[in-house]
C-alpha cells in the first residue's frame, strides 16, 4: 500500500511538472513589462524547488525544463517565440536549468535517506517485538526465523540458517562488528568486491560475551551489501542473542 501511494505520488509530481511551470509563466505574462524579468525567474524557481522536494528525479528534472522553457517563451525577448537574444537572459534560462537539478539532485538523496530510515526502524521494530516475546516466554525459534529473514533481505544471501553454539567450523569468512567481512586472515573489501564467491559466511550471535550461536550465510552471487546494511545485520544478531540468553536454546 505504501509503495503504490509512493507511486501515485510520483505520478502526479509529473503532471504537475509538466503543467505548472506553463501555467505560472502564462500567469505572469500579461505584466512582463512591469517588472524584470529575473524577478520571474526567482518564482518558476520557487515551483521547481516545491515540485523537486518531491524527492522523484524526473518530475525534478521535468519541471526545470518545463521553467526554463517557457520563461524563455512568455518572458524573455522576442515574446512568444522559443528565440533568446539578450546574454543575461540566456544566462538566467541557464540558471533555471542548473538550479532545478541541483535541488532535484539534493530531494532525492533527502528522499533516500528517509525510506532507509523507515525502513531500519521497521526492521528494528519487528526485531525488538520478536525479542520481548521472548524475553516473556515466547519461542526463540521465532525470533531466529525473523531474523533469519532480514538477514536475507538486507545481505543478499542465498540462504540462511541459525545454528546454536558453534562459531568457526568450517573455517567460513567471519562478518565482524564493525562490519568488516575477515576471510581468512584478510579483511575482505565488500565495498569494492561484493561478498566473496563460493564461501560461507558467518555471523556471531552473542550476549555479553557468551556464545549463543551463529547464522551460517551463503550470499547469492554478486552480493555487495553496504556497510550500513552489514552494521544493521550486526544489531538484528545482538538483538537476538540478547533475547535468546534470556529465553530458551533454539531447536536444532
Amino acid at each position: 500500500m505504501r509503495t503504490w501511494r509512493l507511486a501515485s505520488r510520483d505520478r502526479l509530481a509529473v503532471v504537475i511538472a509538466l503543467a505548472a511551470p506553463v501555467a505560472l509563466a502564462a500567469i505572469m505574462a500579461p505584466f512582463r513589462a512591469s517588472f524584470p524579468n529575473t524577478d520571474a525567474a526567482l518564482a518558476l524557481i520557487l515551483l521547481v524547488v516545491a515540485i523537486a522536494a518531491n524527492g522523484y528525479r524526473l518530475a525534478g528534472y521535468l519541471a526545470a525544463l518545463s521553467a526554463a522553457v517557457w520563461f524563455d517563451f512568455f518572458l524573455t525577448r522576442p515574446y512568444e517565440t522559443f528565440s533568446i537574444v539578450r546574454r543575461v537572459d540566456i544566462q538566467t534560462t541557464v540558471l533555471l536549468l542548473v538550479i532545478g537539478v541541483a535541488v532535484t539532485e539534493l530531494a532525492v538523496w533527502g528522499r533516500r535517506q528517509y525510506l532507509a530510515a523507515s525502513r531500519r526502524a521497521g526492521y528494528l521494530d519487528g526485531i525488538s517485538a520478536a525479542a520481548q516475546a521472548v524475553a516473556v516466554g515466547g519461542s526463540p525459534s521465532a525470533l531466529i526465523e525473523r531474523v533469519t529473514g532480514q538477514l536475507t533481505q538486507l545481505l543478499s544471501l542465498r540462504s540462511c540458517r541459525f545454528q546454536y553454539g558453534v562459531a568457526g567450523l568450517g573455517q567460513p569468512a567471519r562478518l565482524r562488528h564493525d562490519g568488516t567481512l575477515l576471510a581468512g586472515r584478510q579483511i575482505w573489501d565488500v565495498a569494492a568486491r561484493g561478498f566473496p564467491p563460493d564461501t560461507d559466511i558467518e555471523l556471531l550471535v552473542e550476549n555479553g560475551g557468551i556464545l549463543q550461536g551463529r547464522f551460517l550465510m551463503t550470499p547469492a552471487a554478486g552480493a555487495r551489501p553496504t556497510l550500513e546494511n552489514r552494521l544493521l545485520a550486526i544489531a538484528f544478531a545482538d538483538q537476538a542473542g540478547a533475547a535468546l540468553a534470556s529465553g530458551q536454546p533454539v531447536d536444532q
